[in-house]
């Protein structure tokens, strides 16, 4: 009879655990619905577009013990990811080319942007400074 009695008691147990098995799987299937939801909207919806880099700099040329610091911030508004990305100062003073000076940037993913300064030994604003971006590499 202690049998029966147990096993009665464990049926009726279950019985009042079922409810909350049912919602707990319920919000865990809703969480993963979400989850590949939203993977495959960013699929659809994402351009696939090759990195586009753009580069900046700011007026502002930074005087520090005989050289010049020239800021620049290059920027990546294309979907795929850069990688060594070279970016390239010329500076030229009556036509001719005085300093160059090179920057790369490891890694630059879409809709990101790093910042960097050039270093030169003559005052940029004496001249012309052309700062473009080089080449880059796919991942």
């Amino acid at each position: 009879m202690k049998r029966t009695h147990l096993h009665s008691f464990s049926q009726k147990s279950q019985s009042y655990h079922l409810p909350a098995e049912w919602i707990t799987f319920a919000i865990a299937l809703l969480i993963i619905l979400t989850i590949i939801g939203l993977v495959v909207y960013t699929w659809i919806t994402q351009d696939n577009q090759p990195p586009i880099l753009s580069i900046t700099t700011s007026a502002e040329v930074r005087e520090a013990q005989g050289q010049y610091y020239v800021p620049f911030r290059v920027t990546n508004t294309g979907g795929d990811t850069a990688e060594s990305v070279q970016v390239i100062g010329e500076l030229q003073i009556n036509g001719q080319i005085e300093e160059v000076g090179e920057q790369q940037v490891d890694f630059l993913s879409g809709n990101e942007t790093e910042e960097g300064a050039f270093v030169f030994s003559r005052n940029p604003r004496d001249g012309e400074l052309k700062i473009r971006v080089a080449s880059y590499k796919l991942p």
